[in-house]
């Protein structure tokens, strides 16, 4: 159970870091660790302390749940957006679920 666990971190961290473009020692930076930490958290050698979740949660926009695997839909939170930025985002989402 916790290989699949750490397995499932890995995954989706390095989902959501390539998703967005961001490379190894940005997301690092972002989270003030090293390149090679990131790295071990995506080939499933180690795992994010839970402060670490916590950021690569808010950074991303998801639940740290999805992040660890517990959930399997990706949520999005859109707190942070403003008003018109919500209206764009919703507009994409029902254009790519129209054209599927």
């Amino acid at each position: 159970m916790v290989i699949i666990l750490i397995i499932k971190v890995s995954e989706r961290i390095k989902n959501l870091r390539e998703k967005t473009g961001m490379t190894q020692s940005e997301l690092a930076k972002k989270l003030s660790v090293t390149r090679s930490g990131v790295n071990a958290w995506e080939m499933g050698i180690s795992v994010p302390a839970v402060s670490n979740l916590v950021e690569l949660a808010k950074l991303f926009n998801v639940s740290t749940d999805y992040i660890i695997g517990i959930e399997q839909k990706e949520t999005v939170y859109l707190d942070s957006f403003t008003d018109e930025e919500k209206k764009i985002i919703y507009g994409l989402i029902t254009y790519f679920g129209e054209n599927k």
